[in-house]
């Protein structure tokens, strides 16, 4: 049995999955250079060359967690951003929303993966659909949660605060501070108005 058919049985599917399961676990630990034949096969309790049996590369491993992970981070995002009750929010109250969406929820260690996998789209071009595809989500998240919070959301102004936060989030992480709610949310406060500003006519 070819490993591509082996895949699609029942037992191919389980085991195939724990394996994407425990790569982007070591992705979030420990960042690509975690990610190896032997980690992966251990943390997924499975046999060492079921990795390659399953896959055709590590780097095809790898991509499949990628897309794991940024797919887990859309569905919630969206799910967050529906649940957001409709009022008005000033500078401070709608800086601190986006931190919470956007950078209040994961761990240090899981802020730090996402943005190594952004960096390693520039490296792997089979990783750049995933990630477009959640940085897109991520606009529309910032877009839909200023016009709930009354401010006007246009998507280039959007773009721009999303931005901001992730330069803001990056810079916290670089000067490892204890926590980058703090930094983040005050640049946030800053840029907010001029971004998104309150729409009179809500």
């Amino acid at each position: 049995m070819s490993p591509v058919t082996a895949a699609v049985t029942p037992k191919g599917e389980r085991r195939r999955h724990a394996l994407v399961l425990a790569a982007g676990e070591l992705l979030c630990e420990g960042g690509f250079q975690a990610v190896t034949h032997r980690a992966v096969a251990e943390r997924a309790s499975l046999p060492l060359a079921s990795t390659t049996y399953y896959f055709t590369s590590l780097d095809e491993l790898i991509e499949a967690a990628v897309e794991h992970l940024g797919t887990a981070e859309v569905v919630e995002l969206r799910e967050r951003v529906q649940a957001l009750p409709r009022r008005r929010r000033g500078a401070e109250a709608a800086a601190e929303l986006l931190v919470d969406l956007l950078a209040g929820e994961p761990t240090r260690e899981q802020l730090i993966s996402r943005y190594e996998r952004y960096i390693a789209c520039a490296r792997h071009p089979a990783m750049r659909g995933v990630e477009r595809r959640l940085l897109q989500t991520r606009v529309e998240a910032v877009t839909e949660a200023m016009a709930r919070s009354g401010r006007r959301a246009r998507i280039d102004m959007m773009t721009a605060l999303l931005y901001a936060v992730d330069g803001a989030v990056a810079s916290a992480l670089i000067d490892d501070q204890d926590g980058q709610r703090p930094s983040v949310h005050a640049t946030l406060v800053d840029v907010v108005d001029a971004l998104a500003p309150i729409d009179d006519l809500v």
